[in-house]
């Protein structure tokens, strides 16, 4: 039997994906390439916005029309809300949260599929599953799971419940192993990585300061630094009110830590702020961003903007448009207010039109382009490492990332091997990415 993917969001889900995968491959499933070759096809959700709701729902519906026998299982954020589970019902045969899958498809081999041996490891927690990574030089790692911030419109704390952080040992070793595999780019993912706490007890690993009883973010990248290897590692992502002044120092001293810090704001009015429990203000976070790049000066930075919550006046829209000119950011990215269910907003009145949404969107998008610009035209004339992520059908042509996640294309007569880092003098700059040329 064969299983296919469709994974929608955030690379929290693609990690989630990962796990799936070697469950499923435990019992002998194996990937399919295609839809029309699987007898299992799941959906990793994900349930931020109405529109990649929306594509679910739609997918589900055209595989069903096509395939009838076919297992169609949904996990991630929308498996647990009884809204798309009756929407779906006909459609879909299991729904299941990712803490719950392993237990859940062996009911399904069981009763489905008549499969006899299914006696393979059931596991209390998912992140202790051993991932079938995609990627053999950049690997997603979950450093903790859930949220108990509430912010208003977000979903994730009934998604994925509270906050949960994996033993530091855990992550320790799986980053050792990917190192001595060749990986050459950790990405540390947590809904707040900020909020991360480890236990201390027990780890056999010797802790930075012994007078602490639990390791913090700040101390699990310290350790991690001290790895021997030559690799990259980049975390997403961080929450304002715990973005604390250790962790800036730890990644201004460090060796293998990236300059590249995703720290979403939101909106840049302090009543909207408020309303959407943000529990910071505009003026914390202009602090932030001071801090950041007096001790990390070749840093770059990214953010979240939310336009169109819920009342928000044209007057506090100017306040984020303000804002997003000042902090000069090298990304954005901004998105439309979409009410989620569950949600506190979801009892607000949403009164921006859509139509207002889109103009507003607009704005930003078109001061974005003027401020990623501005930052991009600093990298022209430097030699910049880049780490290659593909290589293009022209045999002379590959794209990569720099250590502040800046895609840049490049051309190289000489065969380049995908997943090595390699000197690219930028020659040219875009909004969105730059361009260069192979430095012997």
């Amino acid at each position: 039997m064969q299983y296919y993917l469709k994974i929608f969001g955030c690379q929290m889900n693609y990690s989630d994906a990962e796990r799936i995968s070697t469950i499923l491959e435990n019992y002998k499933i194996k990937k399919s390439a295609s839809i029309e070759e699987a007898d299992f096809i799941i959906f990793v959700t994900c349930g931020v916005r109405q529109s990649a709701e929306n594509r679910v729902y739609g997918q589900i519906h055209n595989i069903r029309k096509h395939y009838h026998k076919k297992i169609i299982i949904l996990t991630g954020c929308l498996a647990h809300r009884k809204d798309v589970q009756r929407r779906s019902k006909k459609r879909v045969n299991l729904f299941t949260t990712i803490e719950n899958f392993s237990r859940e498809i062996k009911k399904i081999l069981d009763t489905r599929c008549q499969i006899l041996d299914t006696k393979n490891k059931q596991y209390s927690d998912y992140l202790k599953i051993k991932p079938k990574y995609n990627c053999s030089h950049t690997a997603y790692i979950p450093v903790m799971t859930g949220c108990n911030n509430f912010c208003s419109y977000c979903v994730v704390p009934y998604a994925r419940g509270r906050e949960y952080s994996r033993p530091a040992e855990n992550i320790l070793k799986e980053v050792k192993n990917l190192i001595k595999r060749g990986c050459k780019e950790i990405v540390l993912l947590g809904q707040n990585v900020n909020s991360y706490k480890s236990k201390t007890q027990n780890t056999g690993y010797k802790i930075l300061d012994t007078k602490k009883s639990v390791i913090e973010f700040s101390d699990l990248l310290r350790l991690l630094d001290n790895i021997p290897g030559k690799f990259w590692i980049t975390f997403l992502t961080s929450h304002p009110k715990d973005m604390s002044d250790e962790l800036i120092e730890t990644i201004a001293k460090s060796k293998n830590i990236c300059e590249y810090i995703s720290l979403p704001v939101q909106s840049g009015d302090n009543e909207i702020l408020r309303r959407m429990n943000r529990k910071y203000t505009i003026a914390h976070y202009k602090n932030l961003i001071k801090k950041i790049r007096s001790a990390i000066p070749d840093s770059a930075i990214s953010t979240d903007i939310i336009i169109g919550f819920p009342c928000e006046t044209k007057k506090q829209f100017k306040n984020t448009a303000k804002l997003l000119r000042e902090m000069n950011f090298d990304m954005a990215y901004i998105n439309q207010y979409s009410p989620r269910p569950e949600t506190a907003a979801w009892k607000m009145r949403d009164n921006v039109s859509k139509k207002e949404k889109g103009r507003r969107e607009k704005v930003l998008t078109n001061i974005l382009e003027k401020t990623a610009l501005k930052n991009n035209k600093k990298y022209v004339g430097k030699v910049v490492e880049v780490l290659v992520d593909k290589k293009f059908l022209d045999k002379q042509k590959y794209s990569g990332h720099t250590r502040t996640q800046k895609k840049v294309i490049f051309r190289e007569s000489k065969k380049i091997t995908v997943g090595n880092f390699v000197k690219v003098k930028i020659v040219k700059a875009k909004a969105f990415g730059l361009e260069g040329e192979t430095v012997l």
